[in-house]
């Protein structure tokens, strides 16, 4: 295995680096200004200008759409590996950067599914404007009604009558449906509960505006309101023509697990980003504090979270470069026990650095007045999201019994 940058990745990654010290950083309080101003205007999840501003310099300096190495669009992307670098520098400020490179989720992965799986009709109609970001996308799998840590238990039914498909269920957590530049979603059910476990499911692209589909509620992270919010949505004998079946029948569940994959890598880099930007919050503050005759950072306590936050990041880094690596070199098939091994050590990880920088701030560090709560909210969301820490372990322990048991 080889981490080495490649002078492309090098030069983005050092441009990278300006944009967020120059415009991202400088921009984070006149977003939640302008987010708070939209919400008392009731938009909760209206697109604050300074967001576009972002997408447009960003743009002008060629960081964009660069996860995806597929794309014949003329910023061509980086492979895994090389991305997983950006991904981390993004997570220093996850509600801006991600989206001013046009690399936010859930667009990732499902323009991902798109430039690989779709046809031509497809790509024409719902991956161009993604890859431009004049719209917005959902990805709509998991379930309110239903342990969704198992996708075989998906009970939304896509029925085929004549030359159409017919949509009954109801999704939840469809993350960027509130969005009011959300355009499509990509739907996860059943065409057919007779076949073998794993090829009941298919995907089918269903435009937001399709009759029937209605948007029921956003749901809240710890009370926190999402900018592209976080959909539950209901779909009433919902019509959409047969060509919107994404890849072939059958194939839902592959599909699920081939956008899942490089989107931990996504993940887990970023959460990366965001342990980096609590040491270094944890650090400025316990310097610049005094308590009990000299600077908080001079304590005992507080350098042994410093110590073990550095290492415990550098353990956690090289754990997915060798995941991004392997899905690289292997396919995401190959890494599937370190896929989901950063799946579980990574957000606990940042989850247990985060802790300390709120500790370290007191009452200050549950507050506004600090980005570390509101990452702690999403920190800890992410032992969830794309599968349970539970689900994870069980995977690894039974690829590692696997040898024994032939």
């Amino acid at each position: 295995m080889d981490f080495t940058l490649s002078a492309k990745t090098t030069q983005y990654a050092a441009t990278l680096r300006s944009f967020m010290d120059e415009e991202v950083f400088p921009a984070e309080a006149l977003y939640h200004k302008q987010r708070e101003e939209l919400a008392a205007s009731g938009k909760p999840h209206g697109v604050p200008a300074v967001v576009e501003q972002l997408k447009v310099k960003a743009r002008a300096l060629g960081l964009w759409n660069l996860f995806l190495p597929h794309s014949k669009d003329p910023h061509h992307g980086l492979n895994v590996t090389e991305y997983a670098t950006l991904a981390e520098i993004t997570g220093w400020s996850p509600e801006l950067a991600p989206e001013a490179i046009n690399c936010a989720a859930p667009d990732t992965g499902n323009m991902e599914l798109l430039d690989i799986f779709g046809n031509e009709a497809q790509k024409k109609m719902w991956l161009e404007p993604l890859l431009d970001g004049r719209i917005r996308s959902g990805f709509a799998m998991t379930e309110p009604d239903v342990a969704s840590s198992d996708a075989r238990n998906i009970k939304t039914q896509i029925i085929k009558d004549g030359d159409e498909y017919v949509i009954n269920g109801r999704k939840w957590w469809t993350t960027g449906a509130m969005d009011q530049r959300c355009e499509i979603l990509i739907v996860m059910g059943k065409t057919n509960p007779d076949a073998p476990d794993h090829q009941q499911q298919s995907m089918v692209l269903v435009p937001i505006n399709t009759p029937g589909v209605k948007v029921e509620r956003n749901l809240s992270v710890f009370g926190y309101v999402d900018q592209h919010g976080h959909a539950e949505i209901s779909f009433t004998d919902v019509r959409v023509p047969i060509a919107n079946l994404l890849g072939a029948e059958g194939e839902g569940f592959a599909l699920a697990q081939a956008r899942l994959g490089p989107g931990r890598i996504h993940h887990c880099m970023r959460a990366i980003g965001m342990a980096e930007r609590a040491l270094s919050l944890m650090i400025k503050r316990t310097v610049a504090r005094e308590a009990f005759g000299k600077e908080l950072v001079r304590q005992g306590v507080i350098q042994e979270w410093i110590a073990q936050a550095r290492i415990d990041i550098e353990q956690a880094r090289l754990l997915v470069l060798k995941a991004a690596w392997m899905i690289d070199t292997l396919g995401a098939k190959g890494a599937r026990k370190e896929i989901a091994a950063i799946k579980v050590a990574v957000p606990a990880m940042a989850e247990r650095i985060i802790d300390h920088a709120i500790q370290s701030y007191g009452g200050a560090g549950v507050s506004q007045d600090s980005p570390l709560a509101a990452m702690y909210a999403g920190i800890r969301t992410l032992r969830i999201v794309d599968g349970p820490d539970e689900v994870h372990i069980r995977d690894i322990a039974r690829l590692e019994i696997k040898p024994y048991l032939a």
